[in-house]
């Protein structure tokens, strides 16, 4: 069994015992190392959220895999952070990439009328900072392209009636990329990174409900 799918089973058996209507996370590996669930859960007051994100995830998967990493646990407010991978390929257009992400929110939607959704941006990279073997990658997802991409999550965000979050300020240095001193290898993130953030993805995770 390849490791996402064993996460998926894992994920699972987790849902079983989940207490429904909570806030939910989803995504690829920048969201599953975000240590958000149990950060929230530390929080006074404790806030349940629910973390499923799967790294190496790529839109088409997580379409995939919905009814586990989002509708089994029937959300009230859903985070997510799904793409950043299909921007790695540069066989994969944009334009494919919003298609698999509207379908993501469609069928949410569609599942859950009353959900509150934060389509969050993308994180900067630092190809200057990056590891030998992750500066190809970082050719192809470069900071233009992941912020055109942005610009398009944030279109379909207003399209829907949902919410666009950009919290990835404090990882920014003064060249728009990811600081140094918060890169493992020039993509993924340190836990000093994501602390950074932590105060203010709890204040969307807090704020006060939105919709209808």
């Amino acid at each position: 069994m390849c490791d996402k799918q064993w996460k998926l089973e894992r994920y699972r058996e987790w849902n079983r015992d989940v207490k429904k209507g909570q806030i939910v996370c989803a995504g690829s590996s920048l969201m599953e190392m975000f240590p958000v669930e149990k950060w929230a859960a530390e929080a006074q007051p404790p806030v349940i959220v629910y973390n499923r994100g799967i790294g190496g995830f790529v839109t088409s998967e997580l379409l995939d895999a919905m009814d586990v990493c989002i509708l089994a646990l029937e959300p009230s407010r859903l985070f997510i952070n799904i793409g950043t991978n299909d921007l790695s390929d540069a066989r994969i257009p944009v334009a494919d990439i919003m298609c698999n992400y509207e379908e993501i929110l469609k069928r949410t939607e569609q599942a859950l009328p009353e959900i509150e959704i934060y389509l969050m941006a993308y994180y900067p990279i630092n190809e200057e900072a990056a590891a030998e073997e992750m500066k190809p990658c970082l050719r192809v997802r470069t900071n233009e392209k992941i912020n055109a991409a942005n610009a398009e999550v944030k279109k379909l965000a207003e399209k829907h009636g949902q919410r666009y979050i950009d919290i990835a300020g404090p990882l920014r240095d003064g060249q728009g990329r990811l600081k140094a001193e918060y890169t493992i290898e020039g993509m993924h993130i340190k836990e000093e990174g994501y602390r950074a953030i932590f105060p203010e993805f709890m204040k969307y995770a807090m704020e006060p409900g939105w919709r209808g």
